[in-house]
Protein backbone atom coordinates (compact mmCIF):
# COMPACT_ATOMS: atom_id res chain seq x y z
CA UNK A 1 0.00 0.00 0.00
CA UNK A 2 1.06 3.57 -0.64
CA UNK A 3 -0.43 6.85 0.57
CA UNK A 4 0.44 10.42 -0.30
CA UNK A 5 -0.53 13.45 1.74
CA UNK A 6 0.40 17.08 2.22
CA UNK A 7 1.71 18.19 5.60
CA UNK A 8 1.17 21.85 6.53
CA UNK A 9 3.98 23.19 8.73
CA UNK A 10 3.48 26.58 10.38
CA UNK A 11 6.44 28.91 10.23
CA UNK A 12 7.82 30.21 13.52
CA UNK A 13 7.50 33.86 12.48
CA UNK A 14 4.85 36.15 11.05
CA UNK A 15 4.85 38.01 7.74
CA UNK A 16 4.62 41.80 7.30
CA UNK A 17 0.85 41.66 7.88
CA UNK A 18 1.33 39.88 11.21
CA UNK A 19 -0.01 36.59 9.85
CA UNK A 20 1.60 33.19 10.21
CA UNK A 21 2.47 31.46 6.98
CA UNK A 22 2.73 27.74 6.37
CA UNK A 23 4.80 25.51 4.14
CA UNK A 24 3.01 22.60 2.47
CA UNK A 25 5.22 19.52 2.22
CA UNK A 26 4.37 16.55 0.03
CA UNK A 27 4.79 13.19 1.81
CA UNK A 28 4.62 9.59 0.67
CA UNK A 29 4.41 6.56 2.96
CA UNK A 30 4.44 2.82 2.15
CA UNK A 31 3.13 -0.51 3.53
CA UNK A 32 1.21 -0.72 6.83
CA UNK A 33 1.87 2.92 7.81
CA UNK A 34 0.25 3.91 4.48
CA UNK A 35 -2.89 1.96 5.40
CA UNK A 36 -3.02 3.69 8.78
CA UNK A 37 -2.58 7.12 7.19
CA UNK A 38 -5.36 6.39 4.69
CA UNK A 39 -7.71 5.20 7.44
CA UNK A 40 -6.99 7.60 10.30
CA UNK A 41 -5.24 10.80 9.16
CA UNK A 42 -7.78 13.54 8.43
CA UNK A 43 -7.42 17.12 7.22
CA UNK A 44 -6.37 19.33 10.14
CA UNK A 45 -5.10 16.44 12.29
CA UNK A 46 -1.79 16.89 14.09
CA UNK A 47 0.85 14.44 12.89
CA UNK A 48 4.57 13.90 13.33
CA UNK A 49 6.52 12.55 10.37
CA UNK A 50 9.99 11.03 10.41
CA UNK A 51 11.60 10.32 7.07
CA UNK A 52 14.02 11.37 4.39
CA UNK A 53 13.93 13.94 1.60
CA UNK A 54 13.69 12.50 -1.90
CA UNK A 55 13.96 14.31 -5.22
CA UNK A 56 12.72 12.62 -8.38
CA UNK A 57 11.64 13.64 -11.85
CA UNK A 58 9.33 12.41 -14.56
CA UNK A 59 7.98 13.45 -17.93
CA UNK A 60 4.38 14.71 -17.91
CA UNK A 61 1.76 14.25 -20.65
CA UNK A 62 3.03 17.36 -22.47
CA UNK A 63 6.58 16.00 -22.58
CA UNK A 64 7.87 18.43 -19.95
CA UNK A 65 10.29 17.29 -17.27
CA UNK A 66 8.71 17.69 -13.80
CA UNK A 67 10.82 17.67 -10.63
CA UNK A 68 9.29 16.59 -7.32
CA UNK A 69 10.74 16.96 -3.83
CA UNK A 70 8.94 15.02 -1.12
CA UNK A 71 9.40 13.36 2.25
CA UNK A 72 9.45 9.57 2.17
CA UNK A 73 8.00 8.87 5.61
CA UNK A 74 9.55 6.12 7.69
CA UNK A 75 7.00 6.69 10.45
CA UNK A 76 3.88 8.77 11.00
CA UNK A 77 2.68 9.53 14.52
CA UNK A 78 -0.86 10.69 15.17
CA UNK A 79 -0.55 13.38 17.82
CA UNK A 80 -4.20 13.69 18.87
CA UNK A 81 -6.46 11.36 20.85
CA UNK A 82 -8.69 9.14 18.70
CA UNK A 83 -11.88 10.78 19.99
CA UNK A 84 -10.68 14.32 19.21
CA UNK A 85 -12.62 15.82 16.32
CA UNK A 86 -11.35 18.47 13.91
CA UNK A 87 -13.41 21.24 15.54
CA UNK A 88 -12.49 20.43 19.13
CA UNK A 89 -9.62 21.92 21.06
CA UNK A 90 -6.28 20.21 20.71
CA UNK A 91 -3.94 19.54 23.55
CA UNK A 92 -0.33 20.59 23.05
CA UNK A 93 0.76 18.28 25.83
CA UNK A 94 -0.60 15.02 24.39
CA UNK A 95 2.00 12.28 24.09
CA UNK A 96 1.31 10.04 21.15
CA UNK A 97 0.53 6.41 21.74
CA UNK A 98 -0.05 5.83 18.03
CA UNK A 99 3.28 5.32 16.34
CA UNK A 100 3.14 3.70 12.92
CA UNK A 101 6.55 3.02 11.44
CA UNK A 102 8.19 0.77 8.88
CA UNK A 103 10.43 -0.84 11.47
CA UNK A 104 9.84 -2.38 14.86
CA UNK A 105 11.45 0.45 16.80
CA UNK A 106 9.19 2.65 18.87
CA UNK A 107 9.52 6.36 19.32
CA UNK A 108 7.42 9.05 20.88
CA UNK A 109 6.86 12.74 20.36
CA UNK A 110 6.04 15.35 22.95
CA UNK A 111 5.06 18.78 21.77
CA UNK A 112 7.17 21.60 23.16
CA UNK A 113 4.80 23.74 25.21
CA UNK A 114 7.33 26.36 26.29
CA UNK A 115 6.97 29.80 24.73
CA UNK A 116 9.93 30.91 22.65
CA UNK A 117 10.93 34.55 22.91
CA UNK A 118 11.12 36.23 19.52
CA UNK A 119 13.71 38.99 19.80
CA UNK A 120 12.51 40.54 16.51
CA UNK A 121 8.77 40.51 17.24
CA UNK A 122 6.93 43.80 16.91
CA UNK A 123 10.09 45.70 15.99
CA UNK A 124 8.98 46.70 12.51
CA UNK A 125 12.53 47.74 11.60
CA UNK A 126 14.68 46.13 8.90
CA UNK A 127 17.36 43.75 10.12
CA UNK A 128 20.91 44.77 9.24
CA UNK A 129 22.91 41.65 8.30
CA UNK A 130 26.41 41.65 6.92
CA UNK A 131 26.47 39.40 3.79
CA UNK A 132 29.84 38.00 4.95
CA UNK A 133 28.07 36.51 7.99
CA UNK A 134 25.68 34.43 5.87
CA UNK A 135 26.60 30.77 5.29
CA UNK A 136 25.45 30.86 1.65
Amino acid sequence: AVATFTLAVNRAFTNQNGEREADFIQCVVWRKPAENVANFLKKGSLAGVDGRIQTRNYEDNDGKRVFVTEVVAESVQFLEPKNNNAEGATSNNYQSGSNYSNNNQTSSYRADTSQKSDSFANEGKPIDINPDDLPF
